[in-house]
């Protein structure tokens, strides 16, 4: 993996999948909002704007991975997304084909 967040915006095409993973992750545990997802993936280096993370969260609802539902306290709205059926299927077998990558990559 690169090392420093330097490297992350580098080649930040070739590890939005992991991203998205990451975000399949922990929707499979609990409800994820963006705020606390966008702090989460900092923990684990990455820096993503609203605007990035945003459209992907939209994106990945629309392709049937995440579900989202709003909840209202007062005048704030958040959207609670949750990991669907073919989200979970997707992330088993992500989970996987990152093994089997792990065991060859290792060989080096």
């Amino acid at each position: 993996m690169p090392r420093g967040r330097d490297s992350h915006f580098e080649h930040h095409d070739l590890l939005a999948g992991l991203v998205r993973l990451h975000v399949l992750h922990h929707a499979a545990e609990h409800e994820i909002y963006g705020q606390w997802m966008i702090e989460e993936l900092a923990r684990h280096g990455y820096r993503l704007s609203p605007g990035t993370l945003y459209p992907m969260l939209h994106k990945m609802r629309r392709d049937g991975y995440l579900t989202m539902r709003e909840e209202r306290d007062g005048r704030t709205v958040r959207r609670l997304y949750s990991i669907t059926a073919k989200g979970r299927e997707g992330l088993n077998v992500a989970i996987k084909q990152i093994g089997e990558f792990k065991g060859e990559a290792m060989k080096r």
